[in-house]
């Protein structure tokens, strides 16, 4: 049995955190603490005693003693894991970062990771996460760092940007759902009961959120090869692929679609999108795909309101609150993650595998920028994380790829020197602003600054644009993030 500390960066989180500690207390082989850091302490001693709670469950087979640290840099010392999920800012920010660009007939499904809202989320996040990579650095340099916060890219690049000689990685299982998808045309084309995702053999590469599957094999057949089929059997009235759920049952969830977009793209480019649609419309230009609301009802995925996220939040945390106190018991079953997993084959307790992740691109993608993060399948095993070359995506999909690739080095590159007129260039060069005016987007730009200036001041003293634009005018600084003001979610 081997005996780790895991520092859980976002540790008063209020879903992840139930999903980690439950598939944690079913892992055979390895134990130990559990360091739960958050700036809302009394959410990281709730999930302190619903880890307790999860102990006591029979189905436990690993015991784990959650602590709760007030300081990142006792979280960290000692750690051989690092975990970061963490919300930058509250869904008051985010709610500037979705429903402001409305205002300009721009719609956004997610808002996390690209278009107006990810940039703004990232000015919050990077500045947040260049703090945790020099505490990384300082406690705990031969930490395995594993990223979940969105977006995605971003926070991963900063962390290699910092600490060159971190070992960071981060985990996104939105391509699960992809080998879920084709588990679904394996069982309605061959007949046979739906394969579990695992047994879909897949190459995958690209940008987190918009990765794409090239190859597609399931005990011999050729996915891709018989995916039309599928698609002219569904195409129209979607198909949820989701385990356990209805092909239909996208039409009542928020946070669910009903892949048309996935399977129109398919038609178009012969390979697979990788995300689900609600990640994907935010990729190209707002035209396509989401150019209003209708356009969700006609591709069969929603746009998820703010006010929706924050009565979840709120069912939630009250939910927490009743499985802490023993009013609601805690199902102690394994999640579609595969979290633990990697970290059992990065401890070389379990053998080599193979899964993906986002990562440095040191060639692996050859078509995508040397230095920027990629997400391909890698090889996890003892102590090692090692890229897999990928196949290359069609010229017309690379196409798509290197912008959105482009466009989140630039961003970073941006936010990291505080240099807001290179923002915004990577702001008005986003698909979903495509039919944007320049003088619309220096007011949008502005406007958004201003709606999350609480979590941008300590960051940003430069205050103006170029050409006599003062975002001051509105705000009284600009983007960044907050480190000690962000919420977990």
């Amino acid at each position: 049995m081997k005996n780790i500390k895991i520092a859980y960066i976002g540790g008063g989180s209020k879903a992840w955190a139930r999903v980690f500690m439950t598939d944690l207390a079913l892992s055979e082989g390895i134990c130990g603490e559990i360091a739960l850091y958050d700036i809302d302490i009394p959410a990281a001693e709730l999930n302190k005693r619903i880890g307790a709670r999860i102990n006591e469950s029979p189905d436990a087979v690993s015991e784990w003693d959650y602590q709760v640290y007030n300081e990142i840099g006792d979280a960290l010392d000692g750690a051989d894991f690092v975990a970061c999920s963490i919300l930058p800012g509250t869904f008051d920010e985010m709610e500037g970062d979705v429903h402001l660009p409305e205002k300009y007939g721009i719609y956004q499904s997610v808002g996390d990771t690209v278009g107006p809202g990810g940039i703004l989320r990232a000015m919050r996040t990077v500045p947040i996460y260049e703090g945790f990579a020099r505490a990384i650095r300082e406690h705990c340099p031969d930490a395995w760092v594993i990223n979940l916060t969105n977006p995605m890219t971003v926070c991963t690049k900063t962390l290699y940007d910092v600490f060159p000689k971190i070992k960071a990685f981060g985990c996104c299982h939105e391509v699960f759902h992809a080998q879920e998808f084709l588990g679904c045309a394996a069982h309605e084309l061959l007949g046979v009961p739906r394969p579990t995702r695992h047994e879909i053999q897949i190459d995958a590469c690209g940008v987190n959120h918009f990765t794409w599957i090239t190859e597609a094999n399931y005990k011999g057949t050729d996915m891709l090869a018989i995916l039309p089929e599928f698609i002219d059997r569904f195409y129209e009235k979607g198909y949820c692929e989701h385990p356990g759920a209805v092909p239909d049952d996208f039409r009542g969830n928020p946070f669910r679609y009903g892949n048309k977009v996935k399977m129109d793209l398919f038609r178009r480019f012969g390979v697979l999108a990788a995300a689900g649609d609600r990640h994907l419309v935010e990729f190209m230009n707002n035209s396509w795909y989401i150019k209003d609301k209708q356009d969700a009802k006609k591709w069969l995925y929603h746009l998820t309101t703010v006010d929706y996220r924050k009565q979840d939040r709120i069912n939630k945390i009250n939910q927490s609150h009743r499985i802490a106190d023993g009013e609601e018991p805690i199902a102690v079953k394994h999640s579609d993650e595969e979290i633990v997993e990697l970290i059992k084959a990065l401890l070389g307790v379990i053998p080599p595998m193979v899964s993906n992740a986002n990562t440095v691109n040191v060639g692996q993608m050859a078509d995508m920028p040397l230095g920027s993060v990629v997400e391909t399948n890698c090889v996890f095993s003892r102590n090692s994380v090692k890229p897999i070359v990928a196949k290359p995506l069609p010229e017309t999909v690379s196409a798509l790829v290197l912008r959105n690739a482009q466009n989140i080095e630039n961003t970073y590159y941006g936010i990291k020197n505080r240099d807001l007129n290179r923002i915004f260039e990577a702001f008005v060069n986003q698909p979903l602003c495509a039919g944007l005016a320049l003088d619309d987007a220096r007011e949008l730009f502005a406007d958004m600054i201003s709606a999350t200036k609480g979590y941008l001041e300590p960051y940003f003293p430069v205050l103006e644009l170029g050409d006599g634009m003062a975002v001051a005018r509105r705000a009284k600084c600009m983007p960044g993030s907050v480190c000690g003001k962000d919420k977990t979610v």
